[in-house]
């Protein structure tokens, strides 16, 4: 039986790239995430347990400082997140406009200059320009977009799915010291909130690890340390606060 040609196989690598660079993007947004509920969790804990830590503060103040908190720290992370998407996005537009031109203006010398990005990886001369030609028949702007780039011309990040997973996430991870603090257990309510971070920085801290493929026992002793330290130095500033202007 006669070999099938390349032409006539099954792309099974492409589906396997196209899976690679699918699995990449949701992890990428799983870490987004992480990391958005990780900060919700730091900020609205040091706000509560600062506030908690001034005297003769009843737990509606605290409310309203956790809810401030937490809705101006969503509203703050889905801004950033916006603006910096839109600013890529925007910036990775202009960069293809560029290249498109280029493309329409000078073929042959754009031909040549994306063989010599392949022979700066160690191809040969002579692979390189067949590489080079065989992408340019293809998709001569994606070709030189993810060579020079890094980009995928076909594929941009939404700004306003951005902000509103950034929105979402920090909200999420604010209500859970929020929560803490004003619960019904009012004479231990540092402590109920101390620990509920502590177990939820454990969970982010270890979720991130796994996601970028560090070791978990140093993610989750890093983001518990810097919490906590957060969440001391506010409370200290709420007890001098507290004791000296209320």
């Amino acid at each position: 039986m006669t070999k099938p040609s390349y032409k006539e196989q099954p792309l099974s690598g492409n589906s396997n790239e196209f899976q690679r660079n699918l699995m990449a993007s949701k992890l990428n947004w799983l870490r987004a995430g992480v990391l958005g509920a990780n900060d919700g969790v730091m900020s609205v804990s040091g706000v509560v347990l600062g506030v908690a830590a001034s005297t003769n503060v009843e737990s509606t103040a605290i409310l309203v400082a956790g809810v401030a908190a937490v809705v101006a720290g969503s509203i703050s992370m889905a801004g950033g997140e916006y603006t910096s998407v839109s600013a890529q996005r925007d910036s990775e537009k202009a960069a293809l406009e560029i290249e498109r031109t280029e493309l329409a203006n000078d073929p042959e010398g754009e031909l040549r200059e994306l063989a010599w990005f392949y022979e700066q990886k160690g191809v040969s001369p002579k692979v390189a320009l067949l590489v080079a030609e065989e992408l340019t028949s293809h998709d001569a702007l994606a070709a030189h977009a993810e060579a020079e780039l890094g980009i995928d011309p076909n594929h941009h990040v939404s700004p306003i799915q951005a902000a509103l997973s950034s929105l979402v996430a920090f909200a999420a991870g604010g209500l859970l010291p929020l929560l803490a603090v004003i619960g019904p257990w009012e004479h231990y309510r540092v402590q109920a909130t101390v620990g509920s971070v502590v177990l939820a920085l454990v969970l982010t801290g270890f979720v991130g690890a796994k996601i970028g493929g560090a070791k978990p026992a140093r993610g989750i002793v890093r983001n518990v340390f810097v919490s906590s330290l957060t969440m001391g130095v506010t409370y200290l500033i709420g007890l001098l606060v507290g004791t000296h202007l209320i």
